[in-house]
């Protein structure tokens, strides 16, 4: 078996892993907006907290085992494939969004939220709109 097909392998499952994770996240901060009661909160801020923390090594991993399937391409290969470049660009935003994520886990755990639920609502979906074209790019490999 191929250095190649395992990197792959090891890419997809720590993304899907990270997106698990991306995906909850924010449900959790809805939840947390819609809370009055202390005790609540108080949970909610360590399931917030725990699960960020979980799932950031799967951030790193997914960046780590895509670049040594980039390396393991090559360099021409790369440079040729401009469907990888978008989609990196698409990736790169949903870091941003990652690391978002922090701050805003930061004032809740604070209390100084000042987002509404409606707020996260859509904030949930944008990770949703982030995967759908990273997966396009990645299975159909359009020419640019």
């Amino acid at each position: 078996m191929s250095a190649l097909l395992i990197y792959k392998a090891l890419h997809i499952f720590f993304m899907v892993a990270w997106f698990a994770g991306i995906f909850y996240l924010p449900r959790l901060f809805i939840y947390h907006t819609m809370t009055e009661e202390k005790a609540c909160a108080a949970m909610l801020k360590i399931m917030e907290r725990r699960l960020l923390y979980f799932v950031t090594p799967f951030a790193v991993l997914t960046t780590v085992f895509g670049v040594l399937t980039i390396i393991e391409y090559g360099r021409e290969w790369f440079k040729y494939n401009m469907w990888l470049h978008y989609k990196l660009v698409f990736v790169i935003i949903l870091y941003i969004y990652h690391a978002y994520c922090f701050k805003l886990l930061a004032d809740f755990k604070h209390d100084r939220n000042i987002r509404s639920t409606r707020f996260y609502r859509f904030f949930n979906e944008f990770p949703v709109l982030l995967l759908l074209p990273i997966i396009l790019l990645a299975v159909l490999k359009p020419l640019f």
